[in-house]
């Protein structure tokens, strides 16, 4: 089972939801479409579902020319971010609702819907009704109803972001375990960088309807195309700078400079877009080969178990990710440690010419 995407592209209204789209999932992928809100990421679901037609290119599943095929003759199923229950039925016959149309035997019906039940933490829920749940757990039966049946393609556009924090973390990895078990294709909308990441696969970046890169996510995340890319694929998004390369030097405004470490001295002189993540600029040196910069706190932060510090200086501003809990206030000096191993660099025209060797993971 393939699905390809060919040349799609899909305007309403004289606007472009969709604009010339190439992509492949096969089967037993997982994969993630990562982009901002109005990105294209529902408008490309729809496509694949069947729910929308595009107005140029071609669907093809194994093959096989599907473009104007509706969604009842695919197997498909799609998981939204509000949740759609059935309110007259229980949580155990929503579940079993598509299972019952497909004239399922009984005994099957039933360990599928208390297996998918016991999975997604709704086995206690079954004989109540959807107006008798919570947000979280009418969007558990949802997804449970979606994941039931057998379908060729799973599409989720943003099921999680009506569950608690813990309950994310804990179904991000069940579900990426329960697709390893299955040859279907999985897609996965999400507009955090930090989920893509977490669930692995293949990732796609969508930005105005435009596929701006696609690959395996570590590929992505380590090896941006351009500028875009970049900002997309962090969270909080990269911190860019001008600077310039000149007399084996990189320089940036008002006299801030650095001689060009090992990893940069083959840059050719000019001027470039040197780009660092926030997890990556510290308030302390983690090498002796760090820039330090006299900058002033603009806006501290906290996030849950993480602060985020806002600083500039009078050419320069960056965002810094900290673990733990800071007090910073407005107008403090602080010194910040730029570090020269961890910077990307991009030409004028916003491409990517330089990667750092090793990123890390989630926070690298």
């Amino acid at each position: 089972m393939s699905l390809q995407l060919e040349n799609i592209s899909r305007a309403v209204d004289g606007v472009d939801y969709i604009r010339d789209a190439n992509l492949t999932f096969e089967a037993g992928s997982f994969n993630v479409l990562l982009g901002r809100t109005l990105a294209g990421k529902t408008s490309l679901m729809r496509l694949m579902a069947g729910l929308d037609r595009p107005d140029t290119g071609r669907i093809l599943y194994n093959g096989k020319d599907v473009t104007g095929q509706s969604v009842q003759k695919r197997n498909v199923s799609m998981i939204y971010q509000q949740f759609i229950n059935y309110p007259n039925l229980s949580v155990y016959e929503n579940i079993a609702s598509p299972l019952r149309l497909a004239r399922m035997d009984k005994a099957e019906i039933d360990r599928r819907v208390r297996e998918t039940a016991a999975m997604l933490r709704i086995d206690n829920l079954l004989a109540r009704y959807p107006l008798e749940l919570s947000g979280g757990q009418q969007q558990r039966t949802a997804m449970a109803r979606a994941l039931v049946k057998d379908a060729t393609l799973i599409l989720f556009d943003e099921p999680l972001v009506n569950l608690d924090y813990k309950l994310r973390e804990e179904l991000r990895s069940e579900l990426r375990q329960l697709f390893r078990e299955r040859q279907c294709i999985a897609v996965y909308a999400t507009t955090e960088a930090n989920e893509a990441l977490a669930l692995g696969g293949t990732t796609t970046l969508l930005h105005e309807g435009q596929v701006i890169q696609n690959g395996p996510v570590a590929e992505v995340y380590r090896r941006p195309v351009n500028t875009l890319a970049a900002e997309l694929f962090s969270e909080p998004p990269m911190n860019l700078m001008p600077g310039r390369v000149s007399q084996r030097t990189v320089s940036f405004d008002e006299g801030i400079g650095h001689s060009l470490t090992r990893e940069l001295e083959s840059l050719p002189e000019g001027d470039y877009l040197f780009g660092v993540r926030p997890s990556h600029v510290g308030l302390a040196p983690a090498s002796d080969d760090d820039l330090v910069m006299e900058m002033d706190v603009e806006l501290g932060e906290i996030s849950g178990s993480e602060t985020f510090l806002h600083v500039r200086n009078r050419s320069l501003e960056m965002v810094l990710q900290e673990l733990g809990v800071h007090s910073h206030h407005p107008g403090d000096s602080v010194q910040v440690y730029l570090p020269m191993n961890r910077l990307f660099v991009f030409d004028q025209q916003r491409a990517l010419v330089h990667t750092p060797a090793d990123t890390g993971g989630a926070h690298g």
